[in-house]
């Protein structure tokens, strides 16, 4: 018997009167990927109101890469609770704040002394990196590029790309903040080959220093190692190394955004890691909490030292809770082989699905990197136009069998993976054989 069993259809009867309550009390802009309410979940393993358990490859959006409710975490936290809930770090001092930034700064690949500061969520760290960054330069301009996702607060939302879903709306957002093209090998334009158009991104660096932006303005250039909401999209070694070229000439930072990308989801601790390049900081968040809400931004310490004193701060940022979740986490990270598995991940999502694409024209790539992988999904595999409505049925289709899944890609045309590291291979295994049945059932109906 496999792991997923379903007792009732999806939804079933208790999740559909939970959605009516959430519809009736919460607000229509928050958006839901599947209809599913989930009662209690463990690994990669989730329970539903209904009794029905379903395999999660979705992870809280790349969150829980050590799985759900892992039970180091759940202790620690059992035992955090009866000592101290919340203090504030601008209030007093407390040991879990502490131990946590010294562990991080342990896992900074930078030479040198290193600190962090700890904040809530993924967007609450990018804005903080980038007003580290703005203070230590004293510069105010911002690179950043296309596909990216930093976050939803106005300086972040200026940051990420995709206008319709993620700013439409929302404006205006905060000036000083240039965009560029990042290399998406998968969509090199006609005409050139793949290292023609990795040649010219290189070329647009340079030239965006003269067209959009002087090197003697920049404060920061923030990239994803691996693109997230882009579409899993890793970026070229040698763009990241032309990056850290441009920092060290012209004083701006280099912020590696690794909010989704870190804290072991690519096999390495930092995606960027497996370039060689180092960034001057790191911004860290979902799979270091283990689930709980804490990010970091962790670096050169002159850098994090730059601002006055009260210039940063957050109420609950590294609160107790959280903070000893995270450092669990790490504790689990780091044993012996279970980054590894990462590759076991990467290369079981490659097995099942790169064959299909004989069969399923529509599925135009399969890429990404450790447990972050995604398929992306075209309407024709020559001119790669979008299929985004193939992914909402499948997205639709996979959740009815028992596989929690959700989208990405600037054109909402991809399919993403991001279980935890230490998922059964048997488990993956069924899992994606769900969902490769389901690609081919969606394209024999969509054709």
């Amino acid at each position: 018997m496999g792991y997923i069993r379903l007792k009732t259809e999806i939804p079933g009867p208790k999740s559909r009167a939970l959605q009516e309550r959430r519809a009736q009390a919460v607000s229509r802009a928050l958006a839901q990927a599947t209809p599913v309410a989930v009662a209690r979940a463990h690994g990669a393993l989730v329970e539903d109101v209904d009794g029905n358990l379903l395999v999660d490859l979705a992870g809280g959006i790349g969150a829980l890469g050590v799985g759900h409710t892992p039970e180091g975490v759940v202790e620690a936290l059992k035992a955090q609770a009866e000592r101290l809930i919340h203090m504030c770090a601008i209030v007093a001092n407390y040991e879990p704040y502490v131990a946590l930034a010294e562990a991080l700064n342990a896992l900074f690949p930078g030479p040198g002394p290193a600190k962090t500061l700890l904040a809530n969520g993924g967007a609450e760290a990018v804005e903080n990196a980038v007003k580290l960054a703005r203070a230590y330069t004293g510069r105010s301009a911002v690179m950043v590029f296309e596909g990216a996702y930093h976050g939803r607060t106005n300086l972040t939302m200026a940051m990420t790309s995709k206008y319709a879903l993620f700013k439409k709306g929302f404006g205006p957002f905060a000036p000083e903040v240039y965009r560029l093209p990042v290399p998406n090998l998968y969509r090199t334009p006609r005409g050139m080959t793949p290292e023609e158009y990795l040649d010219w991104s290189l070329w647009n660096l340079e030239n965006a220093l003269i067209a959009h932006v002087d090197g003697s303005a920049l404060a920061a250039i923030v990239i994803e190692p691996v693109l997230g909401e882009g579409g899993f999209i890793p970026v070229p070694h040698a763009f990241l190394r032309k990056l850290r070229e441009i920092a060290d000439r012209t004083g701006a930072l280099l912020v590696a955004d690794e909010v989704q990308s870190g804290s072991g989801r690519t096999g390495r601790m930092w995606a960027i890691e497996h370039s060689g390049v180092v960034p001057d900081l790191i911004v860290a968040a979902k799979s270091l909490g283990a689930g709980m809400p804490i990010s970091a931004v962790v670096g050169r310490a002159e850098v994090l030292d730059a601002p006055h004193v009260g210039g940063v701060g957050s109420t609950y940022g590294g609160n107790p809770l959280a903070a000893v979740a995270a450092l669990e986490a790490l504790k689990i990270l780091q044993s012996p082989g279970f980054m590894d598995r990462a590759r076991a991940i990467e290369a079981k999502v490659r097995e099942v699905f790169e064959p299909l694409r004989e069969e399923v024209p529509a599925l135009g790539d399969v890429r990404g990197l450790g447990a972050m992988m995604a398929l992306e999904f075209v309407k024709d595999p020559g001119t790669k136009e979008p299929w985004p409505e193939f992914v909402l049925e499948l997205v639709r289709r996979n959740a009815e069998r028992g596989v929690i899944t959700i989208r990405a890609g600037l054109y909402s045309n991809a399919l993403r993976f991001l279980p935890p590291l230490d998922i059964p291979l048997d488990m993956l295994e069924e899992a994606l054989q769900v969902v490769a049945d389901n690609v081919r059932e969606v394209y024999a109906r969509l054709a």
